[in-house]
């Protein structure tokens, strides 16, 4: 399970001009799911992002984690992620989890989320959305389980 994770001020997911997710201050979290992952892969990558430290505290050091600042989650679905790109131009997504794989994984990592999270939001899956967000830093990082 992949997660890219940008630290944001401002985040939100239009589907059909429809705006249907949005946050303020906390991650944008781009989830990819690969075929191998299991409901385990979920439990640790969601505990790695909200225990992540890429907040700044009082001395300007990112030492805070989402946690600790009781900030908001917006999870995105991103089935592009787990491509292999390494060979020629086009991307492979022979590593990406089956629809069903991918919707049952996601939809349980969103569940852990708002067990521990007081503000989660998601985009949809299989939708054709349009993200925007304000990265603050910029701050991403790329995290696997």
């Amino acid at each position: 399970m992949i997660g890219l994770i940008q630290r944001v001020t401002h985040a939100n997911v239009e589907v059909a001009d429809d705006r249907i997710a949005e946050i303020d201050q906390g991650i944008l979290l781009l989830l990819g799911v690969e075929k191998l992952d299991t409901e385990k892969n979920a439990q640790d990558l969601l505990n790695k992002i909200i225990n992540f430290r890429i907040f700044e505290d009082d001395d300007q050091k990112m030492n805070l984690s989402l946690l600790n600042t009781n900030g908001s989650l917006l999870i995105v679905p991103q089935f592009t992620l787990p491509a292999d790109t390494r060979k020629g131009t086009r991307p492979s997504f022979a590593s990406a989890a089956p629809p069903d794989l991918g919707i049952k994984l996601f939809e349980h990592f969103v569940v852990l989320a708002k067990e521990q999270l007081s503000t989660v939001a998601t985009g949809k899956f299989g939708a054709d959305m349009k993200v925007s967000l304000t990265n603050d830093g910029p701050v991403t990082f790329w995290l696997q389980k």
